[in-house]
């Protein structure tokens, strides 16, 4: 299991992820949330549960890309 965040980033209110999967919902919050601050359109943000495997950390407040996976 991972987690997968989402954000709503138009007028449509489709909820949108962008390929990255985490760990914990933790991290997976703390990316939406960074994510948020930098794209000015985005609306809400959340993490939802997923079955995709876990290809992203983040380890001293810097998101890292894990083996195999092209950052």
């Amino acid at each position: 299991m991972s987690w997968k965040p989402e954000v709503i980033a138009d007028a449509g209110g489709k909820w949108i992820p962008n390929g990255m999967a985490f760990a914990t919902k933790e991290e997976s919050d703390a990316w939406a949330l960074d994510l948020s601050f930098r794209w000015t359109s985005v609306s809400d943000i959340r993490s939802v549960e997923s079955t995709e495997p876990v290809n992203y950390k983040i380890e001293g407040g810097r998101v890292h890309a894990l083996d195999g996976v092209a950052a």
